[in-house]
């Protein structure tokens, strides 16, 4: 939204709070929510430090609607009043959606002269090269909706051609008659002076006071064309969906009684005001894959596990990270919008460029709610269309008829025959099995549990391709790590997808199926800046250095103490973009500032070299670097204590339940299966096969397998090549 616009001010209607993250966290009710595609997770945080959990179903007609009805319902239950919540800390994919439904505002772009098809241009990369019938994403903004500027800035900064006053009156009027909802703003070179940009704003705002408005040198004030208007348009696509969708939370949120300030999860694993995500959305377009990244990495922290893998799996798709040494690896661009929404360097071309941080993350679309089908050639696929949560699977009885990956999974016995979710949510295995039949297996005459377990592998290795995007592809070899799996749907599928890859340990943690609101909770405040510097490190324009560096660090530590942090409570980390010369790759370093508060770039240019080789398996002896960008995360730590109660077993029915019989596969057939709760792997460690029932989800330890607990509550898995049986 625009920044002319009233969201960067705070108080009044349908606003939070004056100041509203400053309280110190955990004095309260504070709540964590994370929507799915399929279900609403809730985790509460009650005022002594334990931890309770809710699932509800996901209400994609008005998301909001779930988050205000699964807060009465925990409320009503624990006899607590709406009052008593301190603070909402909220993830959603309604960004997401948004751009994949192709549902956003209609919006404008105004650009410089002669640069308005920049957005059918875009970059040379095409995902698939021998798909000879490929397209290019459809523009968010169609070329009719967008206006050319008469004005010219050089890269240095120094105006060439003035602003032509007559032509943005003009552009201004065709906006005004053209009823659109958003602006988006983005003139060559903006980043090196933005006042051509702020000129077109103003002039909008004049005539359109409420309209939203974007402008490329708030947004991304970097160099390539391409991206920064992309980045610029997205947006503004998503800006007025976002607005109305947080004010109709807030307005829900204040007819519940509950009067707590909500934040926001950004894709970079930080939190914002419900205010800042309104202004910038395009930061929270991966909001809900991130938060579970967030837990892993405090997971990594405080288990001792140092380099993981991490598999999120639910009803709709699966997302792929990766922690190394404890730390979170991050990207400065990826695409939304495509079958696979990914950071991957090799495949491009296929969604919607955004240039933001962002946790690197890969997704594809297999989840609980896959589509599975026989196409023309007779080869069964699994995904990317989903059941979603409204009509959900086949066995869900809510007039969906065609086969799911839960489907498949209840007819294999993965899960209970008669509910999930803690008995909240029926199923009905005959429903299954008559999808099965009549959309699998009369097309391939193959067997019903031959059929659901080929659904079963297929999801699998839908999940490996995520996970080597974000290993094998910046050159990690997946067996060096352990696979930490969570979601509802993840821990039935992890020791497939871990065999695959040659890893060799799984790591399940306490309530997996609502871990990413976990996430929420255990998240800091972050905010991000960046300036391109482009100069060499052999003869660097230091003045430019310095003062690039100093204006960020300046703006960080206004923008988070306008939201009422004190400077002393603000850190503030520094990276630097860095490539050979002569090349057009970068990759971020950390970069340490001495006294004079510049970097020390000989440290800088090895660190750069190190990660190089390693990512792409060789250094060119002798190059020459460029520092391409600067930039700053700013952060302000919430001080979180470690949660009791989180690894404690909370259920108290028996830890043996019973037995089920469960296929996996045609090779190991049919077997009677134990179900358990987790809290019989405190007698030790039980070989498989298994199947560890729970409110949230079902692990599944095939035979060859066995499973542990290790002291924080997580199940471990070890995992053992099936064919030495």
């Amino acid at each position: 939204m625009s920044t002319l616009q009233a969201h960067e001010s705070v108080g009044g209607e349908g606003r939070e709070p004056a100041q509203p993250l400053a309280h110190a966290p955990g004095q309260g009710l504070r709540v964590g929510v994370d929507i799915g595609g399929t279900f609403t997770d809730l985790v509460f945080s009650m005022p002594d430090g334990s931890l309770q959990k809710l699932k509800v179903p996901s209400t994609p007609d008005s998301f909001s609607r779930a988050i205000t009805q699964g807060i009465a319902r925990f409320c009503a239950e624990h006899r607590m009043a709406p009052e008593q919540i301190d603070e909402i800390i909220h993830a959603t994919t309604v960004a997401t959606n948004a751009i994949l439904e192709r549902r956003g505002a209609r919006a404008a772009l105004i650009t410089t002269e002669g640069f308005r098809d920049v957005l059918e241009l875009r970059r040379i990369r095409i995902p698939m090269s021998y798909d000879l019938g490929w397209e290019k994403p459809i523009p968010l903004i169609p070329r009719r909706d967008r206006f050319e500027f008469r004005e010219r800035i050089t890269a240095s900064g120094q105006v060439i051609v003035p602003p032509d006053r007559e032509s943005l009156q003009r552009i201004v009027a065709a906006i005004e008659a053209g009823g659109f909802e958003s602006v988006a703003i983005s003139l060559l070179h903006a980043y090196r002076d933005g006042h051509h940009e702020r000129l077109c704003a103003e002039a909008i705002a004049r005539v359109l006071p409420d309209i939203g408005i974007s402008m490329s040198h708030e947004i991304l004030p970097e160099m390539l064309e391409f991206e920064r208007t992309s980045t610029t348009v997205v947006n503004a696509y998503v800006g007025p969906l976002i607005g109305r969708y947080l004010d109709t939370l807030r307005t829900e949120l204040d007819r519940l009684g509950v009067r707590a300030p909500v934040l926001v999860m950004q894709s970079n694993g930080g939190l914002i005001s419900r205010n800042a995500a309104s202004h910038k959305p395009v930061t929270i377009i991966e909001s809900g894959p991130a938060a579970g990244v967030v837990a892993a990495q405090r997971l990594s922290h405080e288990c001792g596990y140092a380099n993981l893998l991490t598999l999120d799996m639910g009803g709709t798709t699966t997302k792929a990270s990766i922690i190394e040494a404890g730390e979170v690896l991050r990207a400065t661009e990826y695409e939304v919008g495509s079958a696979v929404s990914i950071s991957s360097r090799l495949m491009r071309g296929n969604g919607y460029v955004l240039r933001i941080p962002v946790i690197d993350i890969s997704e594809v679309g297999a989840g609980g709610g896959s589509l599975a089908s026989i196409d023309s050639g007779g080869s069964m696929r699994v995904g990317p269309r989903s059941a979603g949560a409204s009509p959900g699977p086949a066995c869900y009885g809510h007039g969906n008829t065609r086969p799911t990956v839960t489907d498949a999974n209840l007819l294999l016995g993965y899960l209970g025959s008669e509910s999930l979710a803690g008995g909240s949510l029926r199923v009905d295995p005959e429903l299954a099995r008559l999808a099965i039949e009549e959309h699998l297996c009369q097309a391939t005459g193959m067997d019903v549990l031959d059929a659901a377990f080929g659904v079963h592998l297929i999801a699998n290795s839908n999940m490996v391709r995520a996970i080597k995007t974000i290993s094998v592809e910046r050159g990690r070899d997946p067996a060096d790590f352990g696979l930490l799996v969570f979601g509802g749907a993840g821990p039935i599928h992890a020791v497939g997808v871990a065999r695959e890859l040659g890893i060799r340990t799984v790591i399940v943690p306490p309530s997996p199926g609502v871990f990413s609101a976990f996430g929420l909770l255990r998240a800091d405040v972050e905010q991000h800046a960046s300036r391109t510097i482009l100069t060499p490190t052999d003869a660097p324009d230091s003045e430019r250095l310095e003062a690039g560096i100093a204006a960020m660090t300046q703006d960080l530590i206004a923008a988070l103490s306008a939201e009422g942090y004190a400077p002393d409570r603000i850190s503030i980390r520094h990276f630097a973009d860095l490539r050979y010369r002569g090349q057009s790759s970068e990759i971020t370093i950390p970069m340490e500032l001495g006294a004079d508060r510049l970097p020390d770039l000989r440290a800088l240019e090895g660190a750069f070299e190190s990660e190089f080789e390693r990512t792409y398996g060789y250094r060119d002896r002798g190059g020459q670097f460029d520092i391409v960008t600067v930039r700053a995360l700013g952060t302000v730590s919430r001080s979180m204590d470690e949660f009791s109660g989180w690894e404690r077993e909370t259920d108290t029915s028996a830890p043996h339940l019973t037995h089920r019989a469960c296929f996996f596969g045609a090779a190991q057939g049919v077997q009677q299966t134990p179900v358990i709760r987790r809290a019989a792997l405190s007698e030790g460690t039980l070989t498989g096969p298994l199947i560890i029932q729970e409110y949230d989800t079902h692990i599944v330890i095939p035979p060859g397998s066995s499973a542990r607990l290790d002291d924080r509550g997580n199940v471990v898995v070890d995992v053992f090549d099936p064919s030495s049986l």
